[in-house]
């Protein structure tokens, strides 16, 4: 054996080798992972990334939006895509994040804020956002939002 292949094994063998107690990595809670897909659908949306809001959303994906109307997948799509309201920023806050087994419901407030008629304009949504995991990944199946009154 060469000194090169000695020490390539040798540097291989102690790359597997930790000390007790210590990590390589921090592995992601599902709750984490759940906040972070709700952030970056709701950035998605405003870029109008179909492709991304579409692996996301379930086949059998429902809406209830704020004013009663539901929509299935293919109408959250087709609002992604048809988006074009100035919106100043949007945060998305107070996160409740149950889980259930393979099933995951999410509760948050959105708070928007942007121009309307040369004013300017802050918005208050509450969701409630149901997750199903399924091959390794959530999906949302069901969403309902609610408009905040008095914001």
């Amino acid at each position: 054996m060469t000194w090169r292949m000695m020490l390539l094994s040798v540097m291989a063998a102690l790359s597997t080798v930790t000390p007790a107690g210590a990590q390589t990595r921090t592995a992601r809670s599902d709750q984490q992972t759940l906040i972070q897909l709700e952030q970056d659908w709701d950035a998605a949306f405003r870029r109008k990334d179909l492709p991304f809001i579409e692996t996301i959303l379930a086949d059998e994906f429902l809406a209830t939006y704020s004013d009663g109307s539901r929509g299935d997948k293919a109408k959250e799509l087709a609002l992604a895509a048809e988006f074009n309201l100035q919106i100043d920023s949007s945060t998305l806050d107070e996160f409740i994040v149950k889980i259930y087994g393979d099933t995951a419901v999410v509760w948050m407030s959105q708070h928007l804020v942007g121009p309307s008629k040369g004013q300017k304009l802050e918005v208050t949504f509450h969701y409630v956002d149901v997750f199903v995991l399924r091959a390794g990944r959530w999906q949302c199946v069901a969403s309902q939002s609610t408009r905040v009154t008095g914001t």
